[in-house]
C-alpha cells in the first residue's frame, strides 16, 4: 500500500490525472485549473461523498474542494482544483459514507408517506447533533442546532420539521463541514507547478554568428557575434516572442568540418556545424571565439531581458573529433572494432564531425 492511503469502506480507484501511475508529477502553472477525479462506492444503498485535498510546497493541507458525480450513476466523481503557486505539490482523494445524504433520501421517502415519521426523525435529529459538533460557530452550526430542534418538535407537523433540516443555511453549513464515517484515502498524487512561461511560449531562433556577419574583400566572411546579434533583439520582441533559442555556441571543431548541405568539401571560410562541438579553443564549457566572450554573452542576455525575453541554450551532448573529451576520456564513446570512434549515423547520412557520447555505458561521473 502506498504510504498516505487508507481503505475505509469506500474504495478509490483510477485517480487521475496520473502520469505513469503516479511516478511521475502532473503538471500545472499557477492559477490553471484542471479537474482531479476517481471512481468510488460504496457498500449497499448508503450514500458516498468525496473531495479532493491540495497540499501545497510548504506541506500544508489547502482548502479541500467537494468532488460531485460526473455522471449519475457512473461512480465516477470529480472536482476542479487550482494550484496557486510554483512549487511541488500534491492532490489527494478523500471519500466517506455521508450518513446524513443517505438520511435525507430515506426521509425523503418515508416522511410524505408517513411510514416510520418519528423514528426517521428522530435518526435525523440525532445525525445533526454528531454534525453540529463538526461544524465551526461561524460557519452555521446554530443553524444545523436549530434543524435538530425543529426535527424533535412534536408540536410542529412532520413535513415541517423535515423541510426545516433542508433548510438552505443547514445544506451550506454541512456542505462545508460533513459529517464523515468510514472515511477512505487515496494516495497522494505529485503535482509539478511551474511558471506560466512552461505552459506556453513563442520561440524565435536565432544564429548569433548570421547576425551582423558580413563579406569582406569579395571573399573573407566575418562572423557575426552576441554584440552584433544583439542589435536585432528588439525586432524579434516587437515580432511577440517570448524566448530567443541558439544552436550551440561552442568551438566548432574542424576535423571532417562539413560544408553546404552536408558536404564533405568545406572551404577555408566555411564555418562548419554547431552541432560539432569543440575545439582546442574549449567544449560545452567555452563559447566560440567568433561570437565574443563571456562577458558579451552575458550582454546579450541582459539586453534580452530588458525586452522580456528569454534565452534558451541547445545543449548538444556530442563532441566533435576535436573536443577536449575525445582525448581525456576516450571511453565516454562508441569504439569500433579498428579502434575508432564512431562517429553519428542516419543512414544514409553520416556525420563524420560529430561523435555520439556512449550513454548506454554508464560511465562514473
Amino acid at each position: 500500500m502506498n504510504p498516505g492511503t487508507v481503505t475505509g469502506r469506500v474504495p478509490i480507484v483510477d485517480v487521475l490525472p496520473a502520469v505513469d501511475c503516479g511516478r511521475r508529477p502532473a503538471k500545472a502553472v499557477p492559477g490553471e485549473t484542471f479537474e482531479v477525479s476517481a471512481t468510488l462506492f460504496g457498500e449497499g444503498h448508503a450514500a458516498v461523498a468525496a473531495n479532493v485535498v491540495l497540499r501545497g510546497p510548504d506541506d500544508r493541507p489547502g482548502p479541500w474542494t467537494p468532488m460531485r458525480e460526473l455522471s449519475r450513476g457512473s461512480d465516477r466523481w470529480g472536482a476542479d482544483v487550482t494550484p496557486t503557486g510554483v512549487g511541488n505539490w500534491t492532490y489527494t482523494v478523500e471519500a466517506w459514507v455521508d450518513p446524513v445524504s443517505s438520511w435525507r433520501r430515506s426521509a425523503g421517502i418515508k416522511v410524505p408517506a408517513g411510514i416510520d415519521t418519528e423514528v426517521i426523525l428522530e435518526e435525523g435529529a440525532a445525525l445533526h447533533e454528531r454534525a453540529a459538533a463538526g461544524v465551526p460557530e461561524h460557519a452555521g452550526r446554530d443553524a444545523v442546532l436549530a434543524a435538530v430542534d425543529a426535527l424533535r418538535d412534536e408540536s410542529r407537523p412532520p413535513a415541517a420539521r423535515h423541510a426545516a433540516a433542508l433548510a438552505p443555511g443547514v445544506t451550506a453549513a454541512l456542505a462545508e463541514h460533513p459529517l464523515r464515517e468510514h472515511v477512505s484515502r487515496s494516495a497522494p498524487m505529485p503535482l509539478l507547478v511551474e511558471r506560466e512561461r512552461a505552459l506556453y511560449g513563442a520561440w524565435y531562433e536565432m544564429f548569433p554568428r548570421s547576425e551582423g556577419a558580413v563579406v569582406r574583400d569579395r571573399e573573407r566572411l566575418v562572423s557575426g557575434s552576441f554584440r552584433t546579434a544583439a542589435e536585432r533583439l528588439p525586432a524579434v520582441a516587437a515580432m511577440g516572442f517570448d524566448v530567443v533559442y541558439l544552436p550551440p555556441i561552442h568551438p566548432i571543431g574542424t576535423t571532417f568540418r562539413k560544408g553546404p548541405n552536408n558536404t564533405l568539401s568545406a572551404d577555408r571560410w566555411d564555418v562548419g556545424v554547431p552541432w560539432a562541438v569543440g575545439s582546442p579553443e574549449g567544449g560545452h564549457d567555452a563559447i566560440h571565439p567568433d561570437l565574443g566572450t563571456i562577458d558579451d554573452f552575458d550582454a546579450f542576455v541582459r539586453r534580452a531581458a530588458e525586452l522580456d525575453l528569454e534565452i534558451a541554450l541547445d545543449f548538444a551532448l556530442q563532441c566533435s573529433p576535436d573536443h577536449p573529451w575525445v582525448e581525456k576520456h576516450p571511453e565516454w564513446f562508441q569504439h569500433r572494432p579498428d579502434g575508432t570512434i564512431a562517429y553519428a549515423e542516419n543512414p544514409p547520412k553520416k556525420y563524420q564531425d560529430i561523435y555520439p557520447i556512449a550513454f548506454d555505458q554508464d560511465m562514473p561521473g
